[in-house]
Parts: C-alpha cells; sequence; structure tokens
C-alpha cells in the first residue's frame, strides 16, 4: 500500500486529504519514517532537504492544492517565483496573509481569472500581459510594508521594451486589450496611468511623466546591434562589386513556377525539421487540407507554399525600411498563422540562439534591421540583394521562430522580382549552407556562403518544367533527398 502511494505521486509533495483511506495510509507512511509535514496540510517524501528548500522547488504545486483558481497577479506574475524575501501574491476570494516555512502569501480578494488569463500549474492562472500591467500600477503596499507591485521604472521599462519590439501598431494593441479588460475588472482608474505613460512613449518627446531612463531614451531613436551592423558592411563589400551572373527564370508558366514552388517549401520546411514524406506533403500542398496528427506541421508547409507559390507576392521587395518590417511580418505572418504559440508576424520578445550563436537581442530587431537596410538599398545585383537578404534575417533572427524559412523566402522574392531564377536549398545541401553562414557570422568571412550559394544557385537552375514525377526523379538523382555526411549534391 505504502509502495503504491509513493509510485502514484510524482511530486514529492503529498497534500492532507479528508478520504479516510489515504489519510491513514499517509499516518502509516509517516510512522515508518517515509512521508513528513513540513507546513499546515503539506508533507514531503523528502526527508532530505530542508522545509523552505521543499516549499520553494514545489510552491506553484503547493499554492495550486491550497488555493484553487487563484490567479497569480501583481509583481509575482511577471517574476513567477517569491521575492527575495519570500513574498508572493495571488489573488483570491478573499484577503489573508498565510505564512508557510520560508514564505509569506498574500491572498488579495479581487477578479478571478479570466479568459485573458493563462492557465498554470495546478488550477492556477496567471494574469494576462496587460491585466498585470495595470496591478502594478495600483498604489498602496501590503500589510508588513512589502510592496505588492514592481518599481513604476520596471513597468516603463517593459512597455518600452513592447514599443521598441513590436512598435507603434504593438504598443496600440496592448493599450487596446488593456482598455477592454480593465472595463470587465474594474481597473479604470489603473488602465488611465497605464494610458498616460504609453501615450508619453509614443510623444516624439521627453516627457515629465516617465521616469525609466530606457523609456526616456526611446525618443532618441532606435538602437542597434552595431557589431551586426559591421558584419553587413564585411558582406556588403564583398557582394557590391562583384560581377555576379544573370540567370533568367527558367519557369515562366505559372505550372512550373508552382511545382518549383512546391519543392522549395518541402525543402524549405524539411531542413529546419519539419520532415514529411514527399507524397504527404504534395497532397498537403494540393488539396489545401493538414494531416489531422500534424495539424501545425501541415500548415507549415502550407503556409511556406502559399508564400512562395504566389508569383505577385514573391515580386514584393522593400522600398523603405518601414516596407522591409511590413513585408517581413506579413509573411511571418501567414507561415505562422497554425503557431499561435509563436506569435505569428511579431518580433520575438525572448532572445534566442543556435548552439553557441547568440542572434540579435529582442530590443535591437528593429534598429538593426532598420540599419541593414541602409546597405541593401545601395546593393544592385538581384543575387547580391538575395544574398544580403538571406544573411541579414538569418542573422537578426527577429522572430520566435520560422526565421531560416523567412530569410530563404526574402531571398528568393529577391530575385522572382528581378525574373531570376529562384534557389532551393535541399537536405543533401543543409550542413554546407549552414556552415557557410556560420563561417560569416564567427569569422567575418563571406567567401564560403558565396561560393556554397553560387553552386547551389546552379543546382536550382536546372530544375524546370510542371512534371511534378519528372522533378522528383531529377532531385533523387541529384542526391537532393539524402541525409548525412556520405552524400553530396551532385548536378
Amino acid at each position: 500500500m505504502t509502495n503504491k502511494l509513493i509510485t502514484n505521486n510524482i511530486t514529492e509533495i503529498f497534500m492532507g486529504t479528508r478520504d479516510k483511506g489515504k489519510s491513514a495510509e499517509m499516518n502509516s507512511m509517516m510512522k515508518a519514517g517515509l512521508l513528513r509535514k513540513i507546513a499546515p496540510k503539506v508533507y514531503t517524501t523528502n526527508m532530505e532537504d530542508t522545509p523552505e528548500e521543499i516549499i520553494r522547488h514545489n510552491i506553484f504545486f503547493i499554492l495550486g492544492q491550497l488555493y484553487p483558481q487563484a490567479v497569480i497577479s501583481h509583481r509575482s506574475a511577471f517574476e513567477l517565483k517569491p521575492t527575495s524575501e519570500g513574498d508572493i501574491y495571488l489573488t483570491y476570494n478573499y484577503t489573508k496573509n498565510v505564512t508557510l516555512p520560508g514564505i509569506k502569501v498574500h491572498l488579495m480578494e479581487g477578479p478571478k481569472g479570466t479568459e485573458y488569463d493563462m492557465p498554470f500549474i495546478e488550477n492556477l492562472y496567471i494574469s494576462s500581459a496587460e491585466r498585470r500591467t495595470m496591478e502594478n500600477l495600483q498604489k498602496g503596499r501590503t500589510r508588513g510594508g512589502s510592496s505588492k507591485c514592481l518599481p513604476r521604472t520596471s513597468i516603463e521599462d517593459y512597455l518600452e521594451r513592447i514599443l521598441q519590439v513590436n512598435g507603434e501598431k504593438g504598443l496600440n494593441s496592448f493599450r487596446d486589450k488593456a482598455r477592454e479588460i480593465a472595463g470587465s475588472l474594474g481597473m479604470e482608474a489603473e488602465f488611465e496611468t497605464l494610458n498616460t505613460i504609453i501615450s508619453a512613449l509614443l510623444s516624439t518627446k521627453p516627457s515629465k511623466v516617465l521616469t525609466s531612463p530606457a523609456a526616456l531614451a526611446r525618443a532618441q531613436g532606435e538602437p542597434y546591434d552595431a557589431n551586426r551592423i559591421k558584419l553587413f558592411g564585411i558582406l556588403f563589400d564583398a557582394l557590391h562589386n562583384e560581377p555576379f551572373p544573370l540567370i533568367d527564370e527558367p519557369n515562366v508558366e505559372t505550372s512550373a513556377f508552382r511545382n518549383f514552388a512546391f519543392f522549395e517549401s518541402y525543402f524549405s520546411n524539411y531542413i529546419e525539421g519539419t520532415e514529411f514524406e514527399i507524397e504527404d506533403a504534395r497532397q498537403i500542398v494540393e488539396t489545401g487540407q493538414p494531416m489531422p496528427a500534424r495539424n501545425a506541421d501541415s500548415h507549415d508547409v502550407l503556409g511556406t507554399f502559399q508564400i512562395v507559390a504566389s508569383r505577385r507576392e514573391m515580386r514584393r521587395t522593400p522600398s523603405s525600411a518601414d516596407d522591409l518590417i511590413d513585408i517581413l511580418q506579413d509573411r511571418h505572418r501567414v507561415m505562422m498563422a497554425a503557431r499561435p504559440d509563436r506569435n505569428p508576424g511579431m518580433f520575438k520578445m525572448q532572445n534566442n540562439h543556435a548552439g553557441d550563436t547568440h542572434f540579435v537581442d529582442c530590443t535591437l530587431v528593429r534598429g538593426t534591421l532598420r540599419k541593414g537596410f541602409e546597405y541593401y538599398q545601395a546593393l544592385e545585383h538581384p543575387f547580391a540583394k538575395a544574398m544580403f537578404m538571406l544573411f541579414m534575417i538569418s542573422e537578426v533572427h527577429p522572430f520566435t521562430d520560422g526565421n531560416g524559412r523567412i530569410s530563404r523566402i526574402m531571398m528568393n522574392a529577391e530575385l522572382v522580382a528581378a525574373d531570376q531564377s529562384k534557389i532551393i536549398i535541399p537536405t543533401v545541401f543543409r550542413e554546407d549552407y549552414l556552415n557557410a553562414l556560420r563561417r560569416l557570422t564567427r569569422r567575418n568571412d563571406p567567401s564560403v556562403l558565396l561560393h556554397a550559394m553560387t553552386r547551389v544557385r546552379n543546382f536550382s537552375a536546372n530544375i524546370t518544367g510542371d512534371n511534378f514525377e519528372e522533378t522528383r526523379h531529377y532531385l533523387e538523382r541529384c542526391n537532393a533527398f539524402k541525409e548525412g555526411d556520405g552524400y553530396i549534391l551532385r548536378f
């Protein structure tokens, strides 16, 4: 019986229960030295660590059991951990302070979780971004002098970060949603404070309303990644005087263009880990219907195809930095439509990396793209513009996901706009392609990238016609679908 209770509970925490059978079993375990009580209604099988350590490790599980449907709110919704003094804040059915070993739980009577708030561990909610921002603009302190709110400078920095990452449109959208939530939760006063800060942030002049240095500095312009701009300069120097050959688009007919686009979208997803059998991918594209068991993956392929198969869409190239950002976000929104958790069409709000390569800081994405555009617009040859766009988007990595695919879409759009043959990166060439990008990133050497992309460009120019089977057989002869070090691209 005792062993069954232990193996049926993954957690080291047991909660007091009115179930007589389970209660008797727990008493038996306590007598056997296998269970101990560390707080009211809280027991553990961990006989080594201190109660304080055990409570901190399992804090949200415990809170969810003690206070079901509570909302992790105010500063705790941002921090998702107790403060350094051990305080944690929940909005609940009543107001009360509860002491656990090493933790002081501040229960505050207030609105329950809503459709906007996020379900969390063990029956808890986390207040939505808009709600917790307004909660932290409330006045007053809880009993004991510990503030339930972050410093106002922290909230201003958070709002400035939203503006930096997602622009005025993103911050205005945040404000609109906050207004709606405030009306349903009775937080009109908090919204007015929020509205005042946002209005000051969107002003072109510093305001007495703002106190955060980052928020005040926002009026001075958009910062950028200086090291990446130097790297873009190195690539620009290698591109702008080079007489690259022109390779006219061989797939002039719409059927041939779409046939190429299928394999383009197939390989672009495959080398990023979205792997399908070729016939499955073809069925998804031809029917426009995802595979039921792989809905999001299917939409990745379908979304990519919808963009690259449209000659009209692929002729869109940026004429300004604002245009670049709009095109990027529009295409990402289509491509990632089935993955709302990846924020389709929105620039990343957390930093990302691949291995030991760390991409541009999320607060510098817009400024770096704008600065990079200055180099891009000075290039003339379509292949040079395509290579610069490929590397710039790949290096900035502006989105949470889908950056490789969007960088190749932007590359090929430059070629389509100039009636040049597009480029496919087949599976067998994946490591050559990635290593070439890394060589430029880590060693400031663009020669390997240009050599590799010239080779795969020549390969891609041979993919012609609208016959699916003939194209697949050609690609098979080229080893295009092969994986592993034992194969090379042949054509």
